[in-house]
């Protein structure tokens, strides 16, 4: 049977077909016709669309959406600036592998070429930041290009996927059948079957090392293979490490965890990677931030390398056995054909480090120690509380010392690094989901990105809770000038940071600051108690930084600590 209807109105039925119920955007010109089909239309009536402050704080909102929820998450804009202003959060899903499609008006095919009123060409400046682009330049296409869109975001390796759609597109009527569109699976995942070989291979190596190590992240929360993850842990007893973005794949208080590895990893994790035998690399890829030194990651261990992708395989470090495909089956698989391994000295090291290195909070200060607000705030939270964080010292602080029990309840910007990405990905997480308590810890620095959408908080009466780290620098920045620079100090200071709490009341938000030690527990039952939202104003010292740090160049165990200012 076949519908008829404009293009702007197929979208609407297409996006609500995928699933999705919630949608983040801005409107304008070029994008006109889709937001007249969300009130015209009656699919529009089912979809939810959220009005951000900017369009940046919109793709970052979907992308928070999509990484707490594991949908997809979708951000439409106009053409131009609109389409210009998504591009960071289109890159942030893209380097995150989190499943996005951007949907972009664009000026009417005759005008396109043109250099005309709010023209950009999307198509090509995205390229680099997508797992694929449309423009789409006939109506009779725009049904598979929905389909196909929805399908290449959320199969295989996840990631962004931009529809540029111009304005004549959008009001054309077109004939499409209920059932339109075939849909196309892009994945980069393997199709062959599992090799039963390579993973009999796998397990000889594993019962056959005295220090294995499981090095863990983020693939292993996108393939949502947590549970399988965490039977393989278990039935091995194999320490563990992970990514900043594997955080939560074992619970925080596993006597298996290691905590996270690289470069503010934990001592333990650290020394763990340099001295074992056999890694086991499960859903990551080897970033430089995770390894320090590559060609002295891991020195003397053989590879088993799992991913979804097989292009990660082999990309920076040789792998002695790969294992391309999906990680469910061969998890199962490991935790089947493995027991009763003889590595209890291993072990007993990893745990007697992790003991031996464990971070002490008893800061001889009279002012706020971060790293204790944050392990305090983790103990009197409840349990599946969302921290969206932005990107900087705090992010590190909160990485280290929150002890998460999920990876979806951690929401940090791992490959690109996106100051200003902490707050609308909050408002993603809270509208993914309502009933938790969703908290962004953020800086000074990188509040001020997207302070805008504090006004989204406001329009919606949305309960997040806001911490701002405020010690009146870009404190990593300033981190680095410090130890690496001399201490010759360039645009790092932001002593002129406005009054936050006057900030937050003008948008009728509850607010609060502390500055000493002794004010730390009003602070957290004000902001912990509260029914809407509220921010909580932390001044810390201007000089206080992250530690451990493995100094650029070196290798993991090679780590410079500090003291608590």
């Amino acid at each position: 049977m076949k519908t008829k209807m404009r293009g702007a109105d197929y979208i609407i039925k297409a996006i609500q077909a995928a699933g999705v119920d919630t949608i983040f955007g801005y409107p304008g010109g070029a994008i006109m016709p889709v937001y007249d089909a969300l009130v015209a239309h009656d699919g529009g009536q089912k979809i939810r669309h959220i009005l951000c402050r900017h369009e940046q704080g919109a793709a970052l909102a979907a992308e928070g959406y999509a990484r707490s929820s594991g949908k997809v998450g979708v951000c439409i804009a106009t053409s131009g600036p609109g389409a210009t202003n998504l591009m960071t959060g289109i890159a942030n899903a893209y380097m995150d592998s989190i499943p996005l499609v951007a949907i972009t008006g664009q000026v009417a095919s005759p005008l396109i070429g043109t250099d005309a009123f709010q023209e950009v060409d999307v198509f090509g400046m995205t390229l680099s930041v997508v797992k694929h682009s449309f423009l789409v330049q006939n109506i009779e296409d725009l049904a598979e290009v929905m389909t196909q869109a929805f399908s290449i975001a959320t199969s295989g390796r996840p990631g962004p996927v931009l529809i540029d759609i111009p304005k004549d597109i959008q009001l054309a009527e077109f004939e499409f059948e209920n059932n339109a569109a075939t849909v196309v699976d892009f994945s980069t995942a393997t199709t062959e079957i599992i090799n039963e070989e390579l993973l009999e291979l796998a397990v000889a190596r594993i019962k056959n090392s005295e220090k294995p190590l499981i090095y863990a992240g983020g693939g292993v929360v996108l393939a949502s293979a947590t549970d399988d993850f965490r039977a393989f842990c278990h039935a091995t007893e194999i320490p563990v490490v992970t990514t900043l973005k594997g955080i939560g794949t074992l619970t925080y208080d596993d006597p298996l965890n290691l905590g996270m590895l690289g470069m503010h990893g934990t001592k333990a994790a650290n020394y763990a990677v340099h001295e074992c035998d056999l890694l086991i690399a499960i859903g990551v890829r080897f970033d430089d931030r995770a390894t320090g030194k590559l060609a002295e990651f891991a020195p003397n261990a053989g590879i088993i390398h799992l991913d979804i992708d097989r292009a990660e395989i082999g990309k920076l470090k040789r792998a002695n056995i790969s294992l391309p495909g999906e990680l469910a089956p061969k998890l199962n698989y490991f935790s089947k054909n493995l027991s009763s391994l003889y590595i209890s000295n291993w072990k007993k090291r990893c745990r007697n480090n992790a003991d031996k290195f464990a971070w002490d909070y008893d800061a001889p200060i009279e002012g706020i120690y971060a790293p204790f607000l944050i392990n305090e705030l983790s103990k009197q939270a409840e349990q599946n509380t969302v921290i969206s964080c932005d990107v900087g010292q705090h992010q590190m602080w909160v990485a280290q010392h929150y002890g998460f029990t999920h990876p979806n309840n951690h929401l940090s910007s791992g490959g690109l690094g996106t100051m200003g990405y902490g707050l609308p990905a909050a408002l993603g997480a809270q509208f993914a989901h309502p009933d938790a308590m969703v908290i962004n810890i953020s800086g000074d620095g990188s509040f001020m990105m997207n302070i805008q959408e504090l006004a989204t908080i406001k329009r919606y009466n949305l309960p997040i809770k806001i911490i701002i780290i405020d010690n009146q620098r870009l404190g990593m920045v300033k981190q680095w000038q410090e130890l690496f620079f001399e201490e010759r100090y360039s645009e790092v200071d932001l002593s002129d940071n406005p009054d936050f709490v006057k900030i937050a009341k003008a948008f009728e938000i509850e607010a609060m600051t502390i500055s000493s030690k002794k004010q730390i527990q009003k602070g957290l039952n004000n902001l912990l108690k509260s029914t809407s939202a509220f921010l909580l104003h932390v001044q810390i010292n201007s000089q206080e930084n992250v530690w451990p740090l493995v100094p650029p160049g070196l290798n993991n165990s090679q780590m410079m600590e500090g003291a608590a200012q």
